[in-house]
């Protein structure tokens, strides 16, 4: 018989005109005989989903935090939080346990768990991420400076983790710098991003509030930024930027530094610059990100290199010499950045920059010495506004059931 939309009746049917019923014995018999004649196309469709789903899940815990080390996702949002004036270190830590938790699930594609959720709320509820990837997530916990005096520990905290130095042409904005704690959210869905932002925040609720966030992503080739150079060119070994070995606190071991600096990039100016004069600010070729001494984008600058008037192939001022090891005593950066575009200022300027992470052993011995050279000479830097900074310390990884920090907090 029709529903009470006129619809026929789950398991009716016509044949030659006539209606009938399916019996339950039949259509499991006809999904059988389905099965076994299709059943390799239709197991194989089911394997490429569990495979493409499994693909999607980065694992929260491990020996060090996902996102450091990870292939850049699509987007990314950034933030800091403040601890409040009654956060503690037993109550930062029991925070630091419930965002963790909370990743793990969100990692899997599952919700965060209405036991998480601070009184009142009913978001578990709502199913906004129902049938959504989890899209490669990771989330990574970073420490500023103002944590371990608001904890406690001001005894314990890294002698690397001093505040950075002001470097010349700095304009930049307290409200969007530095904060107690640092979270990346990275994935391949800018949703996903947005959501799980949402839900540190909510989870924090009467412990930490939010102090600044950013939002990025990056191009189809994953390294194109918005003036059209390729990001990333001369990395290093990324192993490089992990803490290890003699001297290294067990809470740190696996861990980093990571500065982050929302580089906002006067394109008007920029675009109106011939090819050439571009790229002999950064040292490297538009196309391909290859020097101008030649190769290809992995190749290295050969810096000494001169035209056959004596005059450096490189420019004196070109951003690849002022930045390279060489020109800093063999400091070294893992650059992982995002491009981000939030408008238009008020004065008609495109908003529109660089969301620039660089992730080290040391800071005084690594994004320091290479940023005050930079921000003394460099050709590019004409073209750039240095607009907030943050530093943070790292933790490494954490094991199922707990958190990053947590030898630190409960040692």
């Amino acid at each position: 018989m029709p529903d009470a939309e006129g619809r026929p009746e789950p398991g009716a049917g016509t044949v030659g005109g006539a209606r009938r019923r399916l019996s339950r014995r039949a259509l499991f018999a006809a999904g059988g005989v389905t099965a076994l004649a299709g059943g390799g196309a239709a197991g194989a469709v089911l394997r490429a989903r569990r495979e493409e789903r499994a693909a999607d899940v980065i694992p929260f815990h491990g020996s060090r935090q996902a996102g450091i080390l990870t292939p850049r996702q699509r987007y990314v949002r950034m933030a800091a939080f403040d601890l409040g004036t009654g956060t503690g270190r037993g109550r930062a830590a029991a925070l630091l346990l419930r965002w963790s938790t909370a990743a793990e699930r969100l990692g899997r594609g599952e919700p965060p768990g209405p036991e998480l959720e601070p009184p009142g709320s009913r978001a578990a509820e709502t199913g906004a991420l129902a049938g959504t990837s989890p899209a490669r997530l990771t989330l990574t916990f970073g420490l500023g400076p103002g944590f371990f005096d608001r904890t406690g520990l001001t005894a314990e905290r890294p002698e690397a983790l001093a505040p950075l130095p002001e470097f010349a042409g700095d304009r930049l904005d307290a409200a969007r710098s530095d904060g107690d704690l640092f979270v990346q959210i990275g994935a391949d869905d800018a949703f996903v991003t947005a959501h799980v932002l949402r839900t540190l925040q909510r989870l924090a609720h009467g412990e930490a509030r939010l102090r600044w966030t950013m939002t990025g992503f990056t191009a189809a080739d994953g390294r194109r930024n918005l003036m059209g150079q390729l990001d990333g060119t001369g990395n290093p070994d990324p192993a490089r930027a992990l803490l290890d070995g003699p001297g290294v606190p067990g809470w740190l071991s696996g861990g980093s530094y990571v500065v982050v600096r929302r580089i906002r990039m006067l394109l008007d100016h920029w675009d109106t610059l011939p090819a050439g004069h571009r790229e002999q600010a950064l040292g490297r070729r538009s196309a391909d990100g290859a020097p101008l001494t030649g190769g290809s984008g992995r190749t290295p600058a050969d810096l000494a290199a001169t035209r056959p008037d004596g005059v450096p192939v490189i420019a004196a001022n070109a951003h690849i010499r002022l930045a390279a090891p060489a020109s800093n005593g063999g400091a070294t950066l893992l650059r992982r950045s995002w491009s981000y575009h939030d408008g238009l200022r008020s004065d008609g300027a495109a908003d529109a920059g660089l969301l620039f992470t660089a992730w080290q052993p040391d800071p005084r011995t690594g994004f320091v010495p290479v940023q005050h050279r930079l921000s003394r000479g460099d050709a590019l830097s004409r073209y750039l506004v240095h607009e907030a900074s943050a530093l943070f310390v790292v933790p490494g990884g954490s094991r199922p059931g707990g958190y990053p920090a947590q030898a630190l907090l409960e040692g």
